[in-house]
């Protein structure tokens, strides 16, 4: 009696991607998209610029974390503000401005905020050639424009007034979240999450008297 063989195993079939191609417009659409939605985190102007919570931190220390907590906190705003400095430094020359705003988008369009693979007559484009390029591209820009140091000297302006402001604005009730908050004690850690966490100058609280 001969006994039953042992079933093989089938290999199992080799699995396929496919991928949706995504045309280099697809790719800007959705970049300028992912652009917007980070634009529209910026806050509001006058919590900037706001009187009255402007002092001279008290420790070397103190000033580092008011730099921390205000660069993460207005960090659209900063960016914005040094953008407009390096701008206005090449406002001398209209068309060194107008080359390294074209040059500017395009690091934000599909560098910065691209989330697509960028395809060009059915080739993938690697994220590091694309950064080559980018690269090339920008050297190409300042030698032909020659407003390199303009445009430096502007950005440095930008930064050393987004970094004093940065120390000077009293950080206390600027918070991110709610972990934020209940690390610094402002709220209770045990707090409900779902809830957005409010400033100490904006809660009240009520008492009853016999």
């Amino acid at each position: 009696m001969t006994q039953p063989s042992a079933p093989t195993a089938t290999p199992a079939a080799p699995t396929i991607y496919t991928t949706i191609p995504i045309s280099p417009a697809d790719v800007i659409s959705r970049s300028l998209h992912n652009l917007t939605a980070f634009v529209s985190r910026l806050r509001p102007w006058p919590e900037l610029i706001a009187s009255g919570t402007f002092n001279r931190p008290d420790s070397f220390a103190s000033g580092l974390s008011r730099l921390r907590i205000n660069l993460r906190y207005f960090r659209i705003n900063y960016a914005i503000v040094v953008s407009v400095s390096g701008a206005l430094s090449l406002t001398g020359s209209p068309y060194a401005l107008i080359l390294f705003a074209l040059v500017f988008a395009l690091w934000l369009l599909i560098y910065f905020f691209r989330e697509d693979p960028l395809v060009f007559w059915g080739y993938q484009v690697s994220d590091r050639l694309v950064l080559v390029g980018l690269v090339l591209v920008s050297i190409l820009a300042i030698w032909l424009s020659g407003g390199f140091w303009s445009l430096v000297l502007g950005i440095v302006i930008g930064i050393l007034i987004c970094g004093v402001h940065a120390v000077l604005k009293n950080a206390d009730g600027l918070f991110l979240d709610e972990r934020e908050a209940a690390s610094r004690s402002l709220i209770s850690s045990a707090s409900g999450a779902g809830y957005g966490a409010v400033p100490v100058s904006d809660r009240v609280e009520f008492t009853i008297s016999d």
